[in-house]
Protein backbone atom coordinates (compact mmCIF):
# COMPACT_ATOMS: atom_id res chain seq x y z
CA UNK A 1 0.00 0.00 0.00
CA UNK A 2 1.50 3.24 -1.20
CA UNK A 3 2.28 6.23 1.34
CA UNK A 4 -0.01 9.08 -0.67
CA UNK A 5 -1.86 7.95 -3.84
CA UNK A 6 -0.97 8.68 -7.00
CA UNK A 7 -3.45 11.68 -7.44
CA UNK A 8 -1.80 12.84 -4.37
CA UNK A 9 1.81 12.83 -5.68
CA UNK A 10 0.81 14.61 -9.12
CA UNK A 11 -1.02 17.60 -6.87
CA UNK A 12 2.21 17.98 -4.95
CA UNK A 13 4.65 17.87 -7.37
CA UNK A 14 2.46 20.34 -10.20
CA UNK A 15 2.49 22.47 -6.47
CA UNK A 16 6.29 22.37 -6.16
CA UNK A 17 7.25 23.03 -9.67
CA UNK A 18 4.59 26.38 -9.69
CA UNK A 19 6.35 27.22 -6.41
CA UNK A 20 9.59 26.63 -7.29
CA UNK A 21 9.25 28.86 -10.70
CA UNK A 22 7.28 31.85 -9.25
CA UNK A 23 10.28 31.95 -6.67
CA UNK A 24 12.68 32.02 -8.93
CA UNK A 25 11.18 34.75 -11.15
CA UNK A 26 10.27 36.83 -8.10
CA UNK A 27 13.96 36.39 -7.36
CA UNK A 28 15.27 37.11 -11.13
CA UNK A 29 12.72 40.14 -11.09
CA UNK A 30 14.81 41.60 -8.13
CA UNK A 31 12.71 40.93 -5.16
CA UNK A 32 15.06 39.61 -2.39
CA UNK A 33 15.45 36.24 -1.20
CA UNK A 34 12.48 36.32 1.64
CA UNK A 35 9.93 38.04 -0.89
CA UNK A 36 10.91 35.57 -3.38
CA UNK A 37 10.35 32.71 -1.27
CA UNK A 38 7.00 33.92 0.02
CA UNK A 39 5.94 34.32 -3.55
CA UNK A 40 6.82 30.92 -4.09
CA UNK A 41 5.32 29.67 -1.31
CA UNK A 42 1.98 31.78 -1.89
CA UNK A 43 1.71 30.46 -5.39
CA UNK A 44 2.34 27.32 -4.30
CA UNK A 45 -0.41 27.10 -1.52
CA UNK A 46 -2.74 28.21 -4.23
CA UNK A 47 -1.63 25.56 -6.74
CA UNK A 48 -2.52 22.53 -4.43
CA UNK A 49 -6.24 23.32 -4.18
CA UNK A 50 -6.26 24.78 -7.66
CA UNK A 51 -4.81 21.50 -9.28
CA UNK A 52 -6.51 18.64 -7.03
CA UNK A 53 -9.98 20.72 -8.53
CA UNK A 54 -8.46 20.47 -12.03
CA UNK A 55 -7.10 17.06 -11.86
CA UNK A 56 -10.21 15.17 -10.52
CA UNK A 57 -10.17 14.07 -6.89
Amino acid sequence: MPLISHHAAVVFLIAAVIGLLSGGLARAAGQPWPMAVAAGLTAAGFALPTGHRLIGG
